[in-house]
Parts: structure tokens; sequence; C-alpha cells
């Protein structure tokens, strides 16, 4: 493990030219303390490695210095062919850099551990995007790359969900994220975090100041900070809902994530389960009547009485005639006239 830990730390100070002490502490989760022996121990083993103290310090090695790593084991060879969709790479413009990228290291594998790393790449693959995910709105996200690559303030013109007029913010980027199969620019507006979709940014340009990340905070603080926020629930109502036994993995699927505790089996009842959730607002309890009878809210009385009237609104709607003509199409103009 503590030779893992020293390889960690040089390929670290390889790839960027000085590293904090708490954030090498950070990555590899264990104390500044440990990191501190860990290169006494680098520098008795000739590696040039060295501090700098004050605000703008941190650990380096001497400019020029690189080693040829060779030490991979089989598992970690394996597990660098185990591939994503390309669609990431594609989105980023980096579909042929990859490519090749992965020629190059399995040309440097040690000869032991080449046929296990082919296999691999040709035997998993990682798709991210959903099952039947509707249509991605366009998105230039190797735009979006190359403005957070330059370190600079970034102006993006943004529309809000359904809105048709569209925002300007100027905003501090830390990255990318692509979450199943939509990517997002998180960044920092006023110094707060946000996200903005990708397929929601009509326009990019650079401001001229450089970038104003808060002191410290990476990509992934800020997104952890972000999924909270998403999927923090808060105090919303409590509901108490009953589930066709059958149907519950398809409720699961699309509902689970307000699931507040696992499925309960009832006496009396084989064939159904109870299941508490909690929605942000009673109003939201009508995603529940995609389900039909397969799912029966129990309680609280408000969150009945709201699929009931959601129910009734339906029922109102297809006892008639249609209200809206169907859209002239360009054969049946035609034929009109």
């Amino acid at each position: 493990m503590k030779f893992d830990r020293l390889l960690s730390i040089v390929l670290l100070l390889q790839t960027r030219r000085k590293v904090t002490a708490r954030e090498l502490a950070e990555r590899l989760e264990v104390s500044q303390r440990t990191i501190y022996r860990d290169l006494e121990a680098l520098s008795a083993a000739g590696v040039p490695v060295y501090a700098e103290r004050g605000s703008t310090g941190g650990i380096a090695l001497v400019d020029g210095f690189r080693t040829d790593v060779t030490g991979l084991t089989a598992d970690e060879a394996r597990a660098l062919f185990v591939l994503a969709s390309q669609s990431a790479h594609s989105a980023l413009g980096l579909h042929d850099a990859w490519r090749s990228a992965l020629r190059k290291v399995m040309a440097a594998l040690p000869d032991p551990h080449r046929p296990a790393a082919e296999l691999t790449s040709r035997r998993i693959l990682v798709e991210p995007e959903r099952w039947r995910a509707a249509p991605a709105r366009n998105a230039d996200v190797e735009t979006l790359y190359a403005a957070v690559e330059s370190d600079r303030r970034v102006r993006i013109r943004y529309r809000h969900g359904d809105d048709p007029s569209q925002r300007t913010y100027t905003v501090d980027p830390y990255g990318l994220v692509a979450k199943s199969g939509t990517w997002y620019l998180v960044a920092d507006h006023r110094g707060k975090p946000r996200l903005y979709r990708a397929d929601r940014v009509t326009s990019v340009s650079l401001a001229p100041d450089a970038v104003r990340r808060r002191p410290g905070v990476e990509l992934i603080g800020v997104w952890a900070e972000l999924r909270r926020m998403v999927e923090d629930r808060g105090d919303g109502p409590q509901i108490v809902v009953s589930v066709r036994r059958r149907r519950l993995d398809m409720v699961t699927r699309i509902a689970g994530g307000y699931f507040t505790a696992p499925p309960a089996a009832v006496d009396g009842e084989p064939d159904r389960v109870h299941v508490t959730m909690t929605y942000p607002v009673v109003q939201a309890v009508r995603q529940l009547l995609q389900f039909g009878t397969d799912v029966e809210i129990l309680e609280p009385p408000e969150a009945r009485a709201e699929l009931a009237r959601a129910s009734a609104e339906i029922a109102t709607l297809y006892a008639g005639s249609p209200t809206v003509r169907r859209a002239t199409t360009p054969c049946a103009a035609m034929r009109s006239t």
C-alpha cells in the first residue's frame, strides 16, 4: 500500500507542477503527517522532491524530472481498458485522441498483461445513457470544454427550462460533468455553486479576466455539493402508498428517488407492499397517476384528494370531443386546394 501511495504522489506531481500537502492527503485518504513521511522516503530513494512554504507554496518535483512507470499490476492494466461509451469523448472532440492513447498504453503494457487488457476492452462496455432516452438537444460541449480549459471567466447565454427568453451570466467554471447522458457546466455565479445544462447554453464567450474559483475547491467537491442540493427532498409531505408487488420494480425505477424507506410486506396482502415516500409538495404526487391502479395512496388524506382531483380533471378532458384541431399536414392542405 505504501509503494502504491508513493507512486501516486510522484504521478500527481508529474501531472501538476505543484500540489499542497493537504490536497495530497485528501486525495490519498491519509494524514498530512503521513504525506510528509512519504516525501522523506521519496527523497531518500533519490526522487528530487521539495516543499515550498508560503501562501503559494506546495510540494513539487525538480524541473525536468520524469519517471517511466512500468509497475502496473494485471488488475490495473485491465481497469484501464474498461471502456466508457465513445459519445463522451466525441462530445469533447477527443475521440481520436482517446483511441490513440489506448493504443499507446496497450503497446507500453508488460507482455504478460497485454492479452487480458485487450480481452477486457472487447468484453466490457460502460454505457451511461438510459434506455429510450429522449432525443438530445444540440449542445456545444466541445466549445464549453475549451472555455473551461482557458482558466478565464466565461459568459454564457442561458435558457431556463421551457422559457424561451434567455439570460446572460458571467461564471467561474470548475468543469463539465456528464450524468445519464446529459452534460452540465459546473460553475460559481457570484461566488455560489450553480449547475447549467449544456443543451440550454446558446452561446459561449470568454471574459477578459481570470477565473475566480473559491480557494481549495475542486470540481468533485462542487459537484457533490450540487448533487446534495438537487437530491435533498427537504421537509415535504410524507406519503404512504400501496404498490402491487409485480409492478414494484417499475415503480422503483421511475419513482424510487422519492422512497424514504424500503418497501414493506403487508399482513393479509401477499400481492402488495407499502412504501413510504417524500415529495417536495403535495401536487407532485400526480407522478403516481402513470401507474394506474397498481399504486394507491393510503395517506395523508390531502395526497389522496390531490390524486382524486387530477383523476377527475383527466376524466372530464376525455369525456367529450377533442377541443383542439389536429395540425393540418402539408398533404391535407394540398388536397383541400
